[in-house]
């Protein structure tokens, strides 16, 4: 019974961990100095993402595979599921959510909200704007960034320049966690 229970606790994590991330953040706005992508189309960054490299934070700590699906919705705003997987407990974690536009939809400036009414910033500084094919993604603060793509990798040039980016905006580069996408075994579990 104890195993089950703690899977069960496991498998709610992500969804309460990202909760309190944003009740505790409750900051919408960018950072000082970061400026949000404009001449953003929303449609085309619809559909799954995969998750390149990260600041650490408990609401992913241990997760691999991690990815984040945007899907328009009737009333406007983005529907959101990010999903990663829990080597520890074999198992996925998954935190659905929606985001909505703090000013023009063709500036990539969002507040994202896993539980109401809690929402925190997601901004997008750079972007793929031919293809739509890798962003990266600032939080309220300088303590979030996320590298993403359309594949589960990048070429090493494309991440590099990613990276450059982050770090002359800022953000501590040296301590980003380069997320495993290889196929989950749980054989060792």
């Amino acid at each position: 019974m104890h195993s089950l229970t703690s899977a069960l606790v496991k498998v709610a994590r992500l969804p309460l961990l990202l909760g309190l991330f944003l009740g505790v953040s409750g900051c919408t706005e960018a950072p000082s100095g970061i400026e949000p992508v404009a001449g953003f189309e929303p449609e085309r960054y619809l559909g799954q993402w995969y998750e390149i490299a990260r600041l650490d934070h408990s609401f992913e700590r241990g997760l691999s595979n991690v990815t984040a699906n945007y899907a328009a919705r009737d009333d406007g705003k983005i529907g959101v599921v990010n999903r990663g997987f829990d080597q520890e407990t074999c198992m996925w974690d998954e935190a659905k959510g929606s985001a909505r536009f703090l000013g023009s939809r063709d500036v990539g400036s969002l507040a994202v909200t896993f539980f109401w009414p809690f929402a925190g910033g997601y901004h997008i500084v750079e972007l793929d704007r031919d293809e739509y094919q890798y962003a990266l993604v600032s939080g309220p603060s300088r303590d979030y960034l996320w590298i993403l793509a359309r594949n589960p990798t990048l070429p090493d040039d494309t991440e590099a320049m990613l990276i450059d980016r982050a770090a002359r905006l800022g953000f501590p580069t040296e301590d980003l966690i380069f997320v495993d996408h290889s196929d989950p075994d749980c054989s060792q579990s």
